[in-house]
Formats: C-alpha cells, structure tokens, sequence
C-alpha cells in the first residue's frame, strides 16, 4: 500500500516537472511545428499519468476501507477454533467435563437450575463471572444459581443449546463466538438475556470485550446443571432430582 501510495506520487511529480515542458522555441517553422507536436504529446502523456494515478488512488483507498470494514466484522474462524472441543452445526463448541448421571436429560420446556462462570477466552481469558462465591441462603439453596426455561430466549443461544441434553451434576466447557450466539448489542445490561454478571466489575469487563471490535470477542462459559425441573401441566414445575 505505501508502495503504492509513493508511485503515485512520483508519478504525479514527474508529470509537473515533464509534462507541462515545451521544446526549445526559435523562428524555424518546422521547429514551431515541433513544438506544437512535443506540447500535444506531453500533454497526452500527462493526462494518460494522472488518469492511470487517480484509477490507482482510487482502488487503495476502496482496499483500505474494504480492511477498515472487515476489522469491525465478526472475528476470524481461526481464533475461535481449539482442536480439544467438539464444533457443532451452529457454531458453539463444547467439551463435557463430568457427564450427570442423575436424573432426566434437559429438554426444551424444562427449567434448568445452573451453576456458571464466564471468560473472555479470546482476550487475555479474563474472567467477567467467577467461581468461588457464596452459594445459596439459609432457606434457599438455590438462591445464587441461575434458572432458565429452556428455549425462552432468555439466554445466550450458545449456553441455552449447550444445557439441552445435560443431566443434573453434568459440567460442560462451551464456547460461544461472537454474533447471533452470543449476547445481543441491544441488552447493555444483559437484563433481558443473561447469563449476567452479578458484579459491576464482571460487567464492565465483559462489555470491554463485546463493544470492542478489534479484539477477539469469543467467550468461554463453564456450566454445571444443578438440577432439571420438568413442567406439571399447570403452569408450574415439577422439582427435579438435584444434587
């Protein structure tokens, strides 16, 4: 590109230095006819340069921008790839750590109890949800796990396709790439679609990641189903066998 950029511009130079020159003027019609000859074939030599450099400018700037607009693009396949996790059809990967063997496998309608926590595996691996605070109440158990009905949208479609399947005391390491498997950009908050960080820190660390496109923002979430709730028929759930 500066290569190029250079060209252009000796060219330009050469042709303000060469082009607009005249030959030598004297009395001698045939040199008057010289010189109108020399003056049409500079000024042809000139426009033929400095078309050939606009078309040449022109086409840089377009790859340039071309560059410019692929860089806020979704980020490259080839960062979002690790050889030690099964790729499926949508495009999350996952790795089971520990496969339940308690109770009924989640299914669509189910209400799933989940224990989380996420990284920016594409950026540095920071953590936005850790591991390792308190869990639960004196009355309740499950009152700092999340739950979500399964296929209600209210999760990242990744780690909602990812508990399909899983049983109560299953792990499983997923990977969500950046995009419609990920959080929306209309939810700041991830109010709407979770899971969200139950910290501001944890917060404001994942936004960095999802409002930068010039980084990596592949995400790495660990899930472990807690216990599998199935519907009554009611408009409530049935408690499940949990751990």
């Amino acid at each position: 590109m500066k290569f190029l950029l250079s060209w252009i511009v000796l060219s330009i130079v050469w042709v303000g230095a060469n082009g607009f020159s005249s030959p030598n003027n004297n009395n001698n019609n045939s040199n008057k006819q010289q010189m109108l000859d020399g003056a049409t074939s500079a000024n042809s030599r000139r426009q033929f340069v400095l078309g050939t450099a606009a078309t040449l400018l022109s086409s840089a700037v377009a790859a340039a921008s071309a560059r410019a607009e692929d860089s806020t693009m979704y980020s490259p396949s080839f960062v979002q790839s690790y050889d030690d996790f099964t790729k499926t059809d949508e495009g999350w990967q996952y790795r089971d750590v520990k496969v339940g063997r308690t109770g009924e496998a989640a299914q669509t309608g189910d209400r799933v109890v989940f224990d989380w926590s996420g990284y920016t595996i594409g950026y540095f691996g920071r953590p936005f949800q850790a591991k390792g605070g308190p869990q639960g109440g004196a009355f309740d158990k499950d009152l700092d796990y999340e739950r979500v009905v399964l296929g209600s949208g209210t999760l990242v479609k990744g780690v909602e396709s990812a508990l399909v399947g899983m049983k109560s005391g299953s792990v499983r390491q997923v990977i969500v790439p950046y995009g419609p498997l990920s959080y929306p950009e209309s939810d700041k908050e991830h109010v709407a679609v979770g899971p969200k960080p139950s910290t501001f820190s944890g917060q404001r660390a994942l936004n960095f990641v999802l409002d930068n496109p010039r980084v990596d923002r592949t995400m790495l979430f660990n899930v472990k189903v807690i216990r599998v709730d199935r519907p009554n028929g009611k408009g409530g759930y049935t408690r499940g066998v949990g751990l």
